[in-house]
């Protein structure tokens, strides 16, 4: 084989394999974006909405040279209290620095703030007393906490098509971007009051009875059920102004 034939094999052969280097980038590439297009329609599934355990944590800051709650950390503690009535999934769990300068104030902290918790109606059973050791540069205070449901969606703002041409499915078939409507489920999980909400319904309330059996006994008479308000002006909108 001449010297010549072997340049033009070689060639050859260098050329077939960036061909087919570049089909299978091409191919992998195809495959990626048929993959990212045929994500689900409805924005609920490409962004649903995940319920999980999460942490309500308030810090009590301590001062060596005072003991006890100052009135701000004292409506905190209070403001606490009422929302593990509402919320919690726990007990409530104290933490409270030990081995250092303030250990004479925090102790009289948390005893106040045991006593802001009993007078909220939380049950002396229900709090856990911790000890830690806080760092020496550290600000002290006392942590705390308890669990609670969290409900959140997200992360929001990705983007893995384009929105123009270059888009494939997205812009030819008119389907919805990847990001729409990740914002809306992120509100809402942010603003519901109870995410197990989002679950299940809550059971249903006891219903009025008085005002029901009233109602049946003027029908039974053969009286109109309705209402009669009494103190509110009867005049008409069109006399506004006048």
């Amino acid at each position: 084989m001449t010297k010549n034939h072997k340049t033009i094999v070689g060639r050859t052969a260098l050329r077939l394999l960036t061909a087919t280097m570049f089909s299978v980038a091409f191919t992998g590439c195809y495959q990626s974006a048929l993959a990212q297009a045929n994500y689900p329609s409805d924005y609920r599934e490409r962004h649903p909405i995940t319920v999980t355990e999460g942490e309500h944590r308030i810090e009590v800051f301590v001062s060596r040279n005072r003991g006890g709650l100052a009135l701000t950390q004292r409506a905190d503690v209070i403001a606490f209290a009422h929302a593990w009535q509402h919320e919690a999934m726990s007990g409530i769990i104290i933490d409270a620095p030990w081995g250092g300068p303030t250990d004479r104030a925090a102790t009289a902290s948390v005893r106040e703030i045991q006593s802001v918790f009993n007078a909220a109606g939380v049950p002396q059973r229900a709090v856990l007393v911790r000890r830690y050791r806080p760092a020496g540069s550290a600000l002290t205070s006392i942590r705390l906490s308890y669990a609670k449901l969290t409900a959140h969606a997200g992360p929001c703002g990705l983007w893995p098509q384009d929105l123009g041409p270059s888009g494939g499915a997205v812009y030819l078939e008119n389907k919805p971007y990847w990001n729409l409507g990740c914002a809306t489920q992120r509100n809402l999980a942010a603003m519901v009051d109870n995410p197990a909400d989002l679950i299940q319904p809550r059971g249903e309330a006891p219903t009025y009875s008085n005002q029901r059996s009233a109602m049946f006994e003027k029908f039974r008479k053969g009286e109109s059920p309705s209402t009669t308000y009494k103190g509110y002006d009867t005049g008409k909108i069109s006399d506004l102004g006048k």
